[in-house]
Order: C-alpha cells, then sequence, then structure tokens
C-alpha cells in the first residue's frame, strides 16, 4: 500500500523537455500535417516545433480558406484523430 507519494517536478519537467518527448511530438505534428495535406486543396501546410514547460508543435494551414474547411469539415481535428490524440476545446 503506497502511504505518501512525492512529484518530482524537476524530474518530470526533464522528461517532457527531453529529445524522446521532443522525437514524439514532432513525429505525431508530422502525421497530421500530412493528414491535412491530403484535404487541403493544395494549400501548404507548415509544422512548427517549440518548446514551453514542454515539447510541443503546431500545425498551420496557410491559406484563407481553413477556418471554413475547419469549420465544415474538421481537417484538423479529423487529423488530431487520425494519430489517436483527441481535440479539447480550451478552457481558461
Amino acid at each position: 500500500m503506497l502511504e505518501s507519494f512525492r512529484l518530482d517536478s524537476r524530474g518530470v519537467r526533464e522528461v517532457l523537455q527531453s529529445q524522446e518527448v521532443r522525437t514524439v511530438v514532432d513525429g505525431l505534428a508530422a502525421s497530421i500535417a500530412d493528414h491535412v495535406r491530403g484535404s487541403a486543396d493544395g494549400a501548404a501546410v507548415v509544422v512548427r516545433s517549440y518548446t514551453t514547460d514542454r515539447g510541443a508543435a503546431t500545425v498551420e494551414v496557410q491559406d484563407a480558406r481553413a477556418m471554413s474547411w475547419q469549420a465544415r469539415d474538421g481537417i484538423l481535428t479529423r487529423a488530431a484523430g487520425s494519430v489517436g490524440l483527441e481535440v479539447k476545446a480550451f478552457q481558461r
């Protein structure tokens, strides 16, 4: 039976900023971008990697029609789902 638990915040931060996590995040972002390219009518799809308190990436469709494609067809949401990710609304 576990009597006490102490979170190692420094260790968790180290893992989240590690090259291994970066590799996984970048790979998922690239897969999402590939999926979106199939629905983006030739529009440029750009992946940008960055680090905050963890490895992160964005997938951007550089086309004025992209917002309507997302609203109508959910091209980004579906692409994220295709790699096993769940998209949730941002809440403050």
